[in-house]
């Protein structure tokens, strides 16, 4: 279980991920040691998963993004294929509950590249894809009233 201590770290962190250990002990108001062996703690229960820059499609070359169900099923599925699920335009998948199998979240440079995508997808089952138009929320941190 997280206390106040463990969100305030995390709320420092996920603002900064490269942010120090000292300058986080000095915002939370914790020692150096202290911080660290929380911020060891975090890692291992698998709290933190990883550090990395957030990257926006578009800006890096791959303007045109789209939400992807697959619905499939037995030895086709996409889930059953790390090589599909490896495919580099697929920027989230989601293994999901009702009709669709897993969601996708791919970002592509244009739109025959989409069409090449969906191509490969659906030997893996149907695709129905929806095109993002913008964004409003495009990452939040994790808080503890979330």
């Amino acid at each position: 279980m997280l206390d106040s201590v463990d969100w305030r770290i995390l709320a420092e962190l996920q603002a900064d991920g490269r942010m120090s250990i000292n300058e986080v002990s000095r915002r939370v108001n914790l020692s150096a040691p202290a911080v660290a062996e929380r911020v060891r703690r975090l890692q291992e229960s698998g709290v933190i998963t990883g550090y990395h820059a957030h990257v926006d499609p578009a800006a890096a070359g791959f303007p045109v993004a789209a939400l992807v169900r697959m619905e499939c099923f037995g030895p086709l599925c996409l889930l059953r294929d790390a090589s599909a699920m490896a495919m580099p335009e697929i920027l989230r998948l989601h293994r999901v509950t009702g009709d669709a199998c897993c969601v996708l979240f791919i970002a592509v440079r244009s739109m025959a590249h989409f069409e090449d995508v969906i191509d490969r997808l659906a030997e893996h089952g149907r695709p129905s894809s929806t095109m993002v138009l913008s964004s409003p929320v495009p990452w939040r941190a994790v808080t503890r009233s979330g």
